[in-house]
């Protein structure tokens, strides 16, 4: 019996875009049996063309080269100059894109789950997400949520 992991995916940025795509990657290749729930925002990482922003507003956490003060951040064009920022940074430092990511999770069969409310809620046409999906609700996904070792909520 193989142990299981359970992600609730619900942020959409650049950078919340990694943690459910590299766990489940790893888990998968240790042999965890993986699902994520995507869910709200969480959608966008299903889209078959990513734009995905990071920004700093909001996240003091953020390593910047040159400290931007706050207010700076807010300014039209800093999302976009953060981001690609950080995608150079992060091709700079050989790190797998997000596409590469969702990609290698489809290979190790992670079941991934979107949210069919939220789908509705948004109007989302699903032809504008990746082949190999399901759709479901929270009652979907708890029968395997209910099952497992691990569960996270990112």
């Amino acid at each position: 019996m193989s142990k299981k992991l359970a992600i609730i995916a619900t942020k959409g940025s650049l950078d919340w875009a990694y943690p459910p795509f590299i766990l489940a990657s790893t888990a998968a290749a240790l042999g965890y049996e993986t699902q994520i729930f995507f869910t709200f925002y969480g959608l966008q990482l299903l889209r078959k063309n990513l734009d995905l922003q990071v920004t700093s507003l909001g996240n003091p956490a953020m390593p910047m080269p040159m400290p931007v003060p706050v207010f700076m951040q807010a300014l039209p064009g800093m999302q976009g100059m953060m981001t690609r920022m950080m995608k150079k940074k992060m091709k700079s430092k050989g790190v797998a894109s997000v596409e590469e990511l969702r990609e290698l999770c489809i290979e190790a069969e992670v079941k991934m789950i979107a949210c069919q409310m939220t789908v509705d809620l948004f109007d989302f046409n699903t032809s504008d997400f990746i082949d190999g999906i399901e759709y479901g609700g929270a009652a979907t996904f708890f029968e395997f949520a209910g099952e497992s070792d691990i569960c996270l909520y990112i």
